[in-house]
C-alpha cells in the first residue's frame, strides 16, 4: 500500500469524530456497538475506534432505520451482507485454484472405456458418444469353452 491509499479498516477515529462523520449521536453508536450492528475497534484501554468502513456502515445502518426497519432487521441484513462477501471470497479462490490446477496440467488426459473393455485415452473437451450396446459378463470359469461340455 502507498502512502496515497488509506487503510479503510485501520480503526483511528474516536468515537466523538466518528459520530460526527456518521451524523449521528456518540450514544447511538454505542448502542448499535451493543447490539452487533456496528463493532469498532478498541483502543488497549478498551475505547472504541471506528474505521472508515465503520463510518460508512453507519451511515447505512441510519439509512435503513430511517426507511422504517427495525434494528434487529438491519442486524440480519447486516449479516447476510458479511456472509455473501464471505462467500464470494470463497468463491474467488476456488475458481483461482481450480484455474492453476487445469493450468499447471496441460494436456491432462481424460479416460473412457470402450465397448470391448478397453480404455480409450481421449482429447479434453471431447465427448464421447454413448454406446446402447449391452455386453453380458461371464466370469472366466463360465466362458465359452467350458458351455460346450454340457
Amino acid at each position: 500500500m502507498n502512502q496515497d491509499q488509506m487503510d479503510e479498516d485501520a480503526p483511528i477515529f474516536a468515537i466523538a469524530a466518528a459520530a460526527e462523520l456518521a451524523g449521528m449521536h456518540p450514544q447511538t453508536l454505542r448502542q448499535y456497538d451493543r447490539m452487533g450492528l456496528v463493532i469498532p475497534g478498541r483502543t488497549r484501554g478498551g475505547s472504541r475506534r471506528y474505521s472508515v468502513n465503520n463510518i460508512r456502515q453507519l451511515r447505512e445502518v441510519a439509512q435503513m432505520s430511517a426507511d422504517g426497519m427495525s434494528l434487529p432487521a438491519i442486524a440480519r441484513i447486516l449479516d447476510l451482507e458479511q456472509s455473501v462477501r464471505s462467500l464470494r471470497r470463497e468463491v474467488s479462490q476456488l475458481q483461482a485454484q481450480l484455474q492453476a490446477d487445469a493450468e499447471s496440467r496441460p494436456g491432462a488426459r481424460v479416460f473412457a472405456a470402450g465397448t470391448t473393455g478397453s480404455v480409450i485415452t481421449l482429447r479434453a473437451g471431447r465427448r464421447v458418444r454413448r454406446a446402447t450396446e449391452v455386453m453380458i459378463w461371464r466370469p472366466p470359469h463360465l466362458r465359452e469353452s467350458h458351455l460346450d461340455e454340457d
